[in-house]
C-alpha cells in the first residue's frame, strides 16, 4: 500500500505540534508494510510540477492509493480534489480546531469563526478524519463536519529525550534557574495559559522557566508582547533552545494551564521523562490523564498555587505521580500509532 502522507508548509511547520504529530506518523508507518510519500508532486513542488503538466503534458500528481493531509491549506485541498477525482480515499487530520485557533496570535480570534466555517467545509471532504481525541471528535461534530471521525493519539516519541537528565547542569546554569524549577516547552501563546503562568510565578519564589520561541513582534498576541518583553523578575523565557532535552532536564514541575488542546504533545513528552505535571482542568487532560495520579488537574489560579507548593514540599509525591506518568506515556508509544494507521487505511482500500 502506498499512502501519501502530506505536511504543507513542512519548512515552516517543524518546530510545531503539528510537524511533531506528523513525524510521530511517519516513524510509526516505517515499522509496516505501508509505503510512505511526504508529497503528491511529481517534481516535488508543486509549481514545478504544473510546469512540467503544461510543457510536457507530465502528471502533476504522483501515484498512491490513500492521500492523508495534515494541513489545511491550498495544497491540501488540491490534494483533496485530486483524490476525490481519482476515487482515492481521503484521510484528513485534524489538528487545526476553530478553538485552539484562538489565543494563537494576534488577530487570531476574529479570524476564528471564518476558519470554523472553513473546516467544515474541508474536513467534510475527507472519506475519514482522524484527529487527537475524543474532545476534539465532539468539537468537530458539533461544527458539524460531514465524516467518519476517528480520534488516535498523536504519540510520543521517546528516543529525542534519551540522556535528558545529563542536560540539567548545563541549562540550569546557563538560564540561572535553582531549586524546584516550575516550567513550560512549547511555543508561547495565550492560549496555553501565558498569563496564569506569569501570575502564579508572581505568588511564588520558584524560578519559572517557559522553553520555546515567542512571537515578540506585529503577529504577536498583546499578552505574549506584555508578558515576554517585561517578565516577572523569576520568570524566563528562553526562546528556541538547541536541544529539547535540556528543558526536560532543567524543570523539575511541569505546568501546563492551557485553556484549550486537542492532545498537548508536550504533556506527554513530560510524563515520557518521569516529572510532576500540572495541568488545566479542560476535557482533553480528563480524558487521557487522571488526577492525583499521573498529574494534578487545577481548576483556577489558586488550585496551582497549592498543586506547586504541594509538589515543592512533598518530593515523594513528585517521584510517585512522576512514575505513574512514565507508564502513561508508554500507553501513547507509536506502535500504537502505527497500529491505528494502518487499520484506518485497510478499511479505507
Amino acid at each position: 500500500m502506498r499512502v501519501l502522507n502530506y505536511l504543507e508548509l513542512a519548512d515552516r511547520l517543524d518546530r510545531s505540534g503539528i510537524g511533531t504529530s506528523v513525524d510521530h506518523q511517519r516513524q510509526a508507518l516505517a515499522d509496516t508494510d505501508v509505503e510512505v510519500l511526504t508529497t503528491p508532486w511529481t517534481d516535488g513542488h508543486p509549481g514545478w510540477a504544473v510546469g512540467g503538466n503544461i510543457a510536457f503534458d507530465d502528471p502533476v500528481f504522483r501515484e498512491y492509493d490513500i492521500a492523508h493531509c495534515n494541513m489545511i491549506g491550498p495544497g491540501s485541498v488540491a490534494v483533496a480534489r485530486h483524490a476525490t477525482r481519482n476515487d482515492v480515499p481521503l484521510v484528513l487530520h485534524a489538528h487545526v480546531t476553530r478553538e485552539d485557533f484562538r489565543g494563537s496570535f494576534r488577530g487570531s480570534n476574529l479570524v476564528a469563526p471564518a476558519l470554523g466555517e472553513y473546516l467544515q467545509w474541508f474536513y467534510s471532504k475527507a472519506d475519514t478524519v482522524l484527529c487527537p481525541s475524543e474532545y476534539t471528535k465532539g468539537v468537530l461534530e458539533d461544527y458539524p463536519v460531514d465524516a467518519p471521525i476517528r480520534p488516535i493519539t498523536n504519540g510520543v516519541d521517546t528516543a529525542p529525550l534519551d540522556g535528558f537528565e545529563s542536560f540539567r547542569e548545563e541549562y540550569r546554569e546557563q538560564y540561572d534557574l535553582d531549586g524546584m524549577v516550575v516550567f513550560a516547552v512549547g511555543s508561547v501563546f495565550e492560549r496555553k495559559g501565558l498569563t496564569t503562568f506569569c501570575e502564579l510565578a508572581q505568588q511564588t519564589d520558584y524560578d519559572f522557566a517557559w522553553f520555546g520561541t515567542y512571537d515578540d513582534g506585529p503577529h504577536g498576541s498583546a499578552e505574549v508582547r506584555k508578558w515576554t518583553s517585561d517578565p516577572p523578575e523569576n520568570v524566563t523565557f528562553t526562546g528556541w533552545v538547541d536541544d529539547i532535552r535540556g528543558a526536560y532536564g532543567a524543570g523539575d514541575v511541569f505546568l501546563f494551564p492551557s485553556k484549550v488542546e486537542n492532545q498537548g504533545i508536550v504533556v506527554l513528552e513530560a510524563m515520557a521523562c518521569g516529572k510532576a505535571v500540572v495541568l488545566s482542568d479542560i476535557p482533553v487532560f480528563r480524558e487521557y490523564y487522571e488526577d492525583g495520579h499521573d498529574c494534578l488537574i487545577c481548576s483556577d489560579e489558586a488550585e496551582f498555587r497549592e498543586a506547586v507548593e504541594r509538589l515543592e514540599a512533598n518530593p515523594d509525591l513528585r517521584e510517585r505521580l512522576g512514575e505513574n506518568a512514565m507508564e502513561t506515556a508508554r500507553e501513547h508509544g507509536l506502535d500504537r500509532v502505527g497500529e491505528r494507521l494502518v487499520e484506518t487505511y485497510e478499511e479505507l482500500v
